[in-house]
């Protein structure tokens, strides 16, 4: 049984990979050509640390000198040293370009449906490209998006879980921005639209008491794609939504 692993870095940027059963998580990596800094390789000089952000793991030996208890009760783990019991995201506070890896993916899609749902705000579906695989991505994360007829590109955050080649974001419509002017004027299903992803260092942590969210606007896209996930991980902690707009017509997704 394989688990699929993200590792999270400073700079924003995620990368997946999957993990055998009972396989430590730094040869899994290596395996896959994602090269975190290492030293030891036996729990002792700490130079793979990172911080288990969600899912369960185990470590087989963890130094004193290397991670304290405070450090272990924070959920800082040793790469070396740590095997997955389940699908799982992994921080390091260090920029992916120490890694010798691949960044976001490059990727191709077609618009298959555009709502204006008021005068300032828009929902945009996205099919990805029939020859490209569902796109991993943490709930919470975000993709630039460029603007068709221009050389612009935008950012928005997914508003969808990850798994799937339909992507959702709610668009904000700027007076005379360059992705609301194009979705206002000229944005037809069939249009083709390149991004950039996935993005972000904002993303669903591992949850273990009563969560609170808050979103004013389209940034309530990153929260539902989080709503999304926590139901489909069976969470058993209370969630409360907080979500406001300036005019009642904005409200979108509820």
């Amino acid at each position: 049984m394989n688990h699929k692993v993200a590792f999270s870095f400073a700079d924003g940027k995620t990368l997946f990979f999957p993990v055998h059963a009972n396989e430590i998580l730094l040869d899994a990596a290596l395996r896959n050509g994602i090269k975190i800094p290492l030293d030891c390789r036996e729990g002792v000089c700490g130079t793979c640390q990172g911080r288990c952000e969600s899912g369960t793991y185990s470590q087989d030996y963890v130094d004193e000198e290397a991670l304290s208890s405070a450090d272990l009760e924070q959920r800082k783990m040793l790469s070396c040293q740590t095997r997955v019991q389940s699908d799982a995201t992994f921080y390091f506070d260090f920029d992916s370009s120490l890694c010798s890896a691949a960044g976001p993916a490059q990727l191709g899609a077609t618009v298959s449906e555009v709502r204006q749902v008021s005068d300032s705000t828009a929902i945009l579906q996205l099919q990805l490209d029939q020859d490209q695989a569902a796109l991993d991505f943490l709930p919470g994360q975000y993709a630039r998006l460029s603007v068709p007829g221009t050389s612009s590109k935008r950012s928005y955050s997914f508003a969808n879980r990850s798994g799937s080649q339909q992507l959702q974001f709610l668009v904000r419509l700027l007076p005379d921005g360059a992705m609301g002017n194009y979705i206002r004027e000229r944005c037809q299903v069939g249009d083709r639209i390149e991004l950039e992803a996935p993005l972000g260092a904002f993303y669903l942590r591992h949850i273990v008491r009563p969560l609170v969210l808050v979103a004013g606007g389209t940034g309530l896209s990153a929260l539902l794609a989080m709503l999304e996930q926590l139901v489909a991980d069976g969470c058993t902690q209370p969630v409360h939504l907080y979500y406001g707009v300036r005019n009642v017509a904005d409200l979108c997704e509820t």
